[in-house]
């Protein structure tokens, strides 16, 4: 490798060995950079790489809320503003007990990459808190998303930074940080959170476009094999908004997912989550707050695998959509082992990198990244600013245009890059040097700071 980018790669690992997330992902991102660093030995000179791997700013703050009965909690909140070369800093709030600042590093690192495949006007960034929002209230995740704004509001906007929801933080949740936000501030930025409802600011199609832009992907993927998406079988993990759109979309294009997971293990459905009913079902065990996969194979008479995941299903597409290193050596392997062709990672870096490789190596196997396949999520977010800030209100068949085309030009920008420095059909290496090479030149026209 590249002295410079194995250097880089060095000193991250020895800054951040405690954060073992964000340096994987660093090592996933640079690894298909040495033919881009070979022929651009300026960035050396400017030291670009190990700028890059450092956010622009990053703050913790205190969260102190009341639960019902009257007593008080701190648990503690980030907001990592990692890049913003190319746009007001993006990304989603993750609420969950495991939050630290290597998830949140980690997340933010990607999201510059995912968030310049878009072609949008749109930097990196993250935030979140080690809240759990499991088993509480809505008056008691009201009143701690309201003293997270309390903290955050001060730090974000419509032109500096945008945050959105993530795992923990839906719908509920954003409506309870905007509306703090609009008190605080007095004014009506809406622009400011996006995954906001319909009545005051949201984007139709927004819960759903993770999952539809992963399927568009896939059968951008498909269409280069000369196959078709109808027929197909896809096991998929978790059962939330990102699952849940990938059902309805692949339903609608004539194929079918097999599997769901959650943190109990998974269910097996041969005839598919593939009806109205079922894929309604999803929403209704996703509000209900009991985190449960097996009330599905209860009520529609599956099989349910307890403790176990997916993997060793037999299916024509693999996408794993629940959270990251979901996939490590043992799962890959029974992946290979099944024949899987299609290996379409959907959560964020749901795969360790020795297992990402690993499926890579297989003859035959195509594997592409999540950063390019669930960019969709973040690009509509994109599109739910361009209409705040126009005061329009598109209709869905127009957000669904837009998010497909989207779709099949990072796909496209994958494909090109890999092929422009010699790499082949590498739809990793291709997204990679893509998102890339946008950053780059943009942080080099700005100078170095």
């Amino acid at each position: 490798m590249n002295t410079y980018l194995t250097s880089v790669i060095e000193n991250v690992k020895k800054k951040h060995g405690n954060e073992p997330e964000f340096v994987q992902t660093v090592e996933e991102v640079f690894s298909s950079l040495e033919p881009v660093i070979e022929k651009h030995p300026e960035y050396e000179k400017v030291d670009l790489l190990n700028r890059m791997v450092e956010p622009e700013r990053m703050f913790t703050f205190r969260v102190s809320w009341e639960d019902d009965q009257g007593q008080w909690h701190t648990n503690i909140g980030y907001r990592c503003q990692f890049n913003g070369a190319l746009g007001p800093y993006k990304g989603g709030l993750r609420f969950q007990a495991n939050v630290y600042p290597g998830i949140i590093k980690f997340l933010g690192f990607e999201q510059i990459f995912k968030n310049s495949l878009t072609g949008l006007p749109i930097g990196g960034g993250k935030g979140g808190a080690d809240f759990d929002p499991a088993g509480k209230s809505d008056a008691e995740i009201m009143r701690f998303c309201q003293a997270y704004m309390q903290a955050l509001y001060r730090y974000i906007g419509p032109d500096v930074d945008v945050p959105a929801g993530d795992m923990g933080v839906g719908g509920r949740e954003i409506g309870y940080l905007f509306g703090e936000y609009r008190r605080l501030k007095g004014a009506w930025e809406n622009g400011v959170l996006t995954g906001k409802g319909f009545s005051y600011g949201g984007s139709l199609i927004r819960p759903e476009a993770t999952g539809y832009g992963a399927v568009y992907y896939l059968q951008n993927v498909l269409e280069h094999e000369g196959e078709r998406i109808a027929g197909k079988t896809i096991a998929c993990a978790g059962f939330g908004n990102v699952t849940w759109g990938i059902c309805r979309k692949a339903t609608q294009l004539g194929a079918k997912v097999v599997t769901l997971s959650g943190p109990d293990g998974y269910i097996y459905d041969p005839d598919g989550v593939a009806t109205e009913e079922k894929i309604a079902y999803l929403v209704e065990m996703r509000s209900s707050g009991r985190n449960r996969v097996q009330d599905y194979a209860e009520k529609f008479g599956v099989e349910f695998f307890p403790g176990e995941k997916p993997w060793g299903v037999k299916a024509d597409v693999v996408m794993p959509s629940a959270m990251q290193n979901d996939v490590h050596m043992e799962q890959a392997k029974q992946i290979a082992a099944n024949g899987v062709k299609y290996y379409i990672e959907v959560a964020n870096m749901p795969t360790t990198n020795d297992a990402l490789r690993f499926l890579m190596e297989q003859p035959g196997m195509i594997v592409a990244p999540s950063k390019a396949v669930n960019a969709g999520g973040v690009a509509t977010s994109a599109l739910e600013m361009a209409q705040n800030s126009e005061r329009l209100v598109w209709t869905a068949e127009e957000v669904d245009a837009q998010l497909h085309r989207i779709m099949n030009t990072i796909y496209q920008m994958s494909v090109e890059a890999a092929e422009e420095y010699g790499l082949g059909y590498n739809l990793v290496a291709g997204a990679n040097i893509a998102g890339f090479k946008r950053v780059a030149e943009a942080m080099m026209e700005q100078g170095v700071f």
